[in-house]
């Protein structure tokens, strides 16, 4: 028999990690499988200033592998696998990998990340690696002292412009709106504008991609009078946003227009047992610490489902003889004094009958599955089926008549 983990994490960024690190810190059997190197996205940063408790900043690959490393003090397990398919329906999920292996879990947290956003421009593709980047920390360093274009205006694109002017002679950002205008926070706005190594071309977009082998130029569209120039430089970077990297759960869990998964603040996508954290799902902020925070908020959640889950499976399902479910709540007087009640009429059957109290607040999964809107209510069950149902006020003779029917 294969061997059988609590939680799968699929992707080692952030997301995954930090559900690594709760998952086995809570005891449960975890493992993350990755690609490559464990750290996504965050692992190609080399400069993270906005991470809480680094004040003066950090690399994304020292944080990554700090990260690695206390997800596997406490268990974890990081295996380098490609993940090609995933069967999520099923109390036990399989993640089948590239390696020809399949892995068998309660759990699957899917952290698969996303990806650049290419403008298919002409000679875009032609000249990926060859002078069109799409990660500056990459390779910044090919352009030592040569004049590089950035194409976005957002966030991400001024940061990542910041960081190349540290490398390149000049850096030229191209962007679409009037002048002054830009997609990105004030106080990065505010610093590119005072950086000397920084041009702007305003309302205006790439056109194309020209060179012989290597970019050699560019050509510039103004969108307000169509007018083309041309202007000779080594690089080309985008920052146009991502694309989340979700086709293989296209069709099993429910994503959005823009093909993210969609999730509650549990993490949980569509499917019981399902969760999804980082970039890959729909979210306000796409950055490392909200990344982690998913991860967090995912293994937590897991863990509690599976406590509640198993728990009733073993208290109740999979119990041979009669069994009543009641669900009661300590705020709500009259379920205190039912389950008293049904106390009593369960300690004159004898063992005949066994008695199982749910609270509320803490198995609202269950409470959702059976359908229980009124507080008391009893389930009855006979070997794991459900076979009638009392709710709001009931006498113990109704309950012991229940009880003989079963």
């Amino acid at each position: 028999m294969s061997e059988i983990y609590d939680i799968i994490a699929i992707g080692g960024g952030p997301g995954g990690l930090a559900a690594g690190i709760y998952g086995s810190r809570s005891r449960l059997k975890t493992v993350i499988l990755q690609k490559g190197r464990p750290g996504g996205q965050a692992a190609t940063t080399q400069e993270l200033e906005n991470y809480p408790g680094f004040a003066r900043g950090t690399t994304g690959p020292a944080l990554m592998q700090a990260m690695a490393d206390h997800a596997e003090s406490f268990g974890t397990e990081i295996l380098r696998e490609e993940v090609i398919d995933v069967e999520l329906d099923g109390d036990i999920k399989v993640v089948k990998t590239k390696s020809g292996k399949e892995y068998k879990s309660k759990i699957v947290i899917l952290a698969l990340g996303a990806e650049p956003r290419s403008l298919n421009i002409k000679g875009e593709n032609k000249f990926r690696g060859k002078g069109v980047s799409y990660c500056a920390t990459c390779d910044a360093d090919f352009f030592e002292e040569l004049d590089v274009v950035v194409v976005g205006n957002g966030d991400a694109a001024i940061e990542e412009a910041m960081y190349l002017t540290k490398f390149a002679e000049t850096v030229t950002i191209i962007v679409i709106h009037d002048q002054g205008i830009l997609d990105c926070n004030k106080v990065s706005a505010e610093k590119a504008f005072a950086n000397p190594k920084i041009q702007w071309v305003w309302n205006s977009v790439l056109n194309e991609i020209k060179g012989d082998g290597l970019v050699e130029s560019i050509v510039i569209k103004n969108i307000k009078t169509g007018e083309l120039s041309e202007r000779e430089l080594n690089g080309v970077f985008f920052f146009v946003g991502t694309i989340p990297k979700t086709a293989m759960v296209e069709g099993k869990v429910e994503l959005n227009e823009q093909g993210y998964i969609i999730t509650n603040e549990q993490m949980e996508t569509s499917l019981p047992g399902v969760y999804a954290v980082g970039d890959c799902r729909v979210k306000y902020l796409r950055q490392v610490v909200t990344a982690a925070s998913d991860g967090a908020i995912a293994a937590v959640a897991a863990e509690k489902y599976l406590a509640e889950e198993e728990g009733f499976k073993q208290r109740v399902l999979n119990v041979l003889e009669p069994v009543l479910v009641v669900f009661w709540a300590p705020q709500i007087e009259e379920s205190i004094t039912a389950v008293s009640e049904l106390e009593r009429v369960v300690d004159e059957i004898g063992d005949a009958v066994k008695l199982v109290k749910i609270d509320t607040y803490r198995n609202q999964r269950v409470v959702k599955r059976y359908g229980v809107q009124e507080i008391p209510t009893v389930l009855f069950f006979k070997k794991g089926e459900l076979v009638s149902k009392l709710a709001g006020s009931f006498s113990p003779a109704e309950i012991k008549n229940q009880i003989k029917s079963l």
